[in-house]
């Protein structure tokens, strides 16, 4: 794929090819500068121009018609444009009028063999018009509008007057009909007096009722619906797919080959072949989702899946899953295997489940035809001689073999008399075209390799560039949908249908998905997992599918993440940070709520007997109906986040210190009376009700050694009461108390700090502990991409190396982009405490919110009485803007 620099380079040669073009047909420099910024028509008029023999030069009211053809000239009718452009030169076609006749003849037509007395009379070729027919005309006209015309005069819109006289003489010359206008209005006007020539007075126009003022609700609503897309409108989230040609509309020229000995393919279905695909496809959408099975699938495949199946869902057709699979040393069961269920897990139900290789006969058939129509060759040239030839612009010495040798050396090739590599079989394109994809491309290679789904029924294999447009042809894919890269290849893909005579879907591109601080490479993938820089395909710091799948991203967030992103060709790197929004909006709305601990610090109610053992309930989904009720032990001992608790408070502080109180969340306020260190100095535990810190002591060192604090039994706030100190000064408990009295809503005002937390289930029997795995960008930097030869991808994406039959891409892509992995990528948290509700209900890929945690999702690793949690997300979006 062309570089924005290369494709600047080249934009800029086309625009000084055609500015003295432009010139010598007698454009005015305004329009030429308009011209000029779409390149797109800048290469049609070129076209036009060149078409006519008119390089140097005509009378500027022919180039003003050239100008028009090269912009309304019917897509579908390219094949007759030649045709018009002889009649305008001629001058059997001088006006615009005559020039839109021909236009609504030729789009009749289409592809189809033209009439030329239809085409004639259709432009109104010959047709002359008298002055006396016009004068006539414009008598009747300015008749039927006597009376306004004499009470407004020349302040009367004439333009009303030329619409009935351009309908009655449909060629006449439109300057000869507004010079009569102009002599007749002036005849029964006179000359044109004073109050003429000043402006017309502005009529009042009779004041509306006011409506009466909407209430707020109704206001709401009505700038709600304002502001809100059409329904089916273009561009418009509710139908991304909406500037799609529709079925029925495709006989329109689908591309253009220019050929290097000058001659110019222009390919579009004939109507008859279009009317025999729209009986077999009652007129549906049917589109195709092909895989290759050579690996796992990304984020960008979801995109080409929300692209392919959601097109086909949009408008009640149907989508194809097929597998493009015609590289058998690359394919595995195992992908083909994942393919299916990851696709079903996105939500995507195909039509049918189909092969390339189930059509393997038909494409052999197909190429047996295109021999005998003198389009393939079989070569015999190694790799390096064609890579030496390509390069040279030079034909395969074999190019010119009759059809007949060809036919029998292709039988040998499919008999299995050639070793691999010894021969090929070649279409016969255009070895000295500008385009690499038509010089004599392969059709079909040698591989002795067991294939997952034909077994070793053939020894021949079809390339993807002869394979991937006869499927869509032989599934009457109407709209066959791929990434940018391909677009290059919309020749060969063309030609070769053209050639066979069979039906051509529309072919559009949009661009990859790209997306900051990682890989989606295929290749790139496979070396992170194969040199174990993750754990696996499923890892969840990748963007496989597999892996947000174990990340415990939904579907469904995915999919909307897609839709945001749109459908267009503007190449674009997507923020990680939007994806992650997507994900947390689905979790927020999804994900049920409950508590958990991921470092946790004992707490020491000190005012709780040591066998009291109790319930609080905790929530769901709080605030919302569909909210259930769960149990959550409460006990003497409880464990809190080691971050909740600091000995310095501070006003933007709403944990624990000592003497503060805080909320233990669906439970009590305890305070802080009293903690402990551990021996590498951190804080293990701490004493609180709804707790209030009430006093602590200190080690011979001058370390906090014991920390004292009440609970209110009654309230559930805790305060801190006091806490001790290891050898090293490190907190490891914290003593509290609990204020059991505390009911929500009873006047007591609770302190402003909420806290996660987690109690024994049982005087003296710990909580449940669980592994979880933090996880973050996999690459330090936003584009890894870009840290070596990256253009590389770009081939390899659409197997160029098809072209010169090799079967695996080129190694060297350089290693910087390795340099840039991010060490923090995972950090994982052994000993976190969850709930015994959490603990009994926990199933793999289950998905929770840990409350001021972030959301979590249960990982396949799990085994009973050991859970494993990865993060999903966090609750807040964290990345820089």
């Amino acid at each position: 794929m062309a570089t924005k620099e290369e494709k600047e380079r080249l934009a800029k040669e086309l625009q000084d090819t055609a500015r003295p073009l432009f010139s010598a047909i007698g454009l005015d420099e305004k329009v030429i500068e308009s011209a000029l910024k779409n390149i797109k028509f800048t290469q049609a008029l070129v076209d036009v121009i060149k078409e006519a023999g008119v390089t140097e030069g005509c009378p500027k009211a022919k180039g003003n018609l050239l100008y028009t053809t090269a912009s309304k000239h019917p897509a579908n009718a390219l094949v007759h444009r030649p045709m018009l452009l002889e009649a305008i030169l001629a001058e059997k076609v001088k006006t615009t009028t005559q020039l839109d006749g021909a236009f609504e003849y030729l789009k009749k037509v289409g592809g189809e063999p033209t009439d030329a007395a239809a085409f004639e009379e259709a432009a109104g070729v010959g047709v002359v018009v008298t002055p006396e027919q016009i004068s006539a005309a414009v008598a009747d006209a300015i008749a039927s509008k006597k009376e306004q015309l004499l009470e407004d005069r020349y302040h009367f819109n004439t333009n009303l007057l030329l619409a009935p006289v351009t309908k009655a003489l449909k060629w006449a010359d439109g300057a000869a009909v507004r010079a009569e206008l102009s002599s007749q209005v002036e005849a029964l006007l006179g000359p044109k007096t004073e109050a003429d020539l000043a402006p017309p007075e502005k009529k009042k126009k009779p004041k509306a009722e006011k409506p009466k003022p909407a209430a707020k609700e109704e206001q709401a609503a009505a700038a709600a619906a304002a502001a809100a897309p059409e329904e089916g409108a273009a561009g418009t989230a509710d139908d991304p797919y909406a500037f799609m040609p529709k079925p029925e509309d495709n006989n329109q020229v689908h591309t253009t080959v220019n050929f290097s000995d000058g001659s110019v393919m222009r390919i579009a279905n004939s109507p008859a072949v279009l009317a025999q695909h729209m009986q077999r496809t009652g007129g549906k959408v049917v589109t195709r989702f092909p895989p290759e099975p050579n690996g796992y699938l990304h984020i960008g495949h979801a995109k080409a899946m929300f692209v392919d199946f959601g097109m086909a869902v949009q408008y009640g057709g149907v989508c194809y899953l097929r597998y493009d699979d015609t590289n058998p040393e690359a394919e595995k069961q195992e992908y083909i295997d994942h393919i299916a269920e990851i696709v079903s897990w996105m939500g995507w139900s195909p039509w049918k489940v189909t092969y390339a290789s189930q059509y393997f006969a038909q494409l052999h058939a197909y190429a047996v035809q295109l021999i005998k129509a003198g389009k393939a060759f079989v070569c015999h040239q190694s790799k390096a001689e064609i890579e030496e030839s390509r390069e040279q612009g030079l034909p395969s010495p074999w190019r010119e073999r009759s059809i007949e040798e060809n036919l029998r050396l292709f039988e040998d090739m499919r008999r299995g008399l050639y070793k691999e590599g010894e021969a090929t079989l070649r279409m016969k394109m255009d070895h000295k075209n500008e385009n690499p994809n038509m010089w004599d491309s392969v059709a079909y290679r040698i591989k002795y390799v067991q294939h997952p789904m034909a077994g070793d029924e053939w020894c021949i294999y079809p390339s993807y560039d002869f394979t991937h447009c006869l499927c869509d042809a032989i599934e009457d894919i109407t709209h066959s949908l791929c990434t940018l890269e391909f677009e290059s290849r919309r020749a060969s893909y063309y030609w070769l249908l053209d050639v066979l005579d069979t039906y051509k879907p529309v072919v559009w591109e949009y661009s990859r998905l790209n997306i900051t601080n990682t890989v989606l490479s295929k290749r790139k993938l496979n070396r992170l997992v194969t040199e174990d820089h993750v754990h696996g395909w499923d890892d969840p710091r990748l963007l496989t599918l597999a892996g947000l799948r174990r990340r415990g991203v939904a579907p469904a967030s995915i999919n909307a993440f897609c839709r945001e992103i749109g459908i267009t060709r503007n190449a674009n790197v997507i923020p990680y940070h939007k994806l992650e929004h997507h994900v947390r909006l689905h979790l927020d709305v999804n994900s049920p709520r409950t508590l958990a601990v991921l470092r946790p610090l004992k707490v020491v109610l000190t005012n709780v007997p040591e066998q009291h053992s109790s319930t609080v309930q905790g929530a769901t989904l709080p605030g919302r109906p569909e909210s259930q009720a769960y149990d959550l032990p409460f006990s003497r001992v409880v464990y809190i986040e080691a971050s909740d608790f600091r000995l310095q408070d501070s006003k933007d502080y709403y944990g624990l210190a000592p003497g503060k109180s805080a909320m233990l969340r669906y439970a009590y306020p305890i305070t802080v009376t009293g903690y402990s260190t551990a021996a590498d100095g951190s804080i293990s535990e701490w004493y609180a009700y709804p707790i209030t810190v009430t006093g602590y002591s200190t080690a011979a060192d001058g370390s906090i050694s014991e920390v004292a604090a009440e609970a209110d039994l009654y309230a559930y706030p805790i305060t801190v009461t006091g806490y001790s100190t290891a050898a090293d000064g490190s907190i490891s408990e914290v003593a509290a108390e609990a204020d059991l009295s505390f009911v929500a809503g009873g006047g007591k005002k609770p302190p402003k700090g909420v806290l996660n937390w987690v109690a024994q289930p049982a005087p003296g029997q710990d909580p449940e502990r669980a592994e979880v795995r933090l996880y973050d960008v996999l690459f330090k930097s936003e584009a890894p991409d870009a840290l070596d030869d990256s253009w590389l991808e770009d081939l390899i994406a659409v197997r160029l190396y098809d072209v010169l039959f090799k079967s695996e891409a080129p190694d060297a892509l350089g290693d910087a982009w390795l340099e840039d992995l991010n060490p923090d990528s995972l950090q994982v948290v052994q000993g976190a405490m969850v709930n015994p509700h959490l603990a009994a209900t926990a199933k793999a890929f289950d998905r929770f919110q840990f409350e001021r945690l972030g959301y979590f999702s249960v990982d396949p690793d799990s085994k009973p009485g050991q859970l494993v949690f990865n993060r999903t997300v966090t609750l807040k979006d964290s990345f820089k803007k």
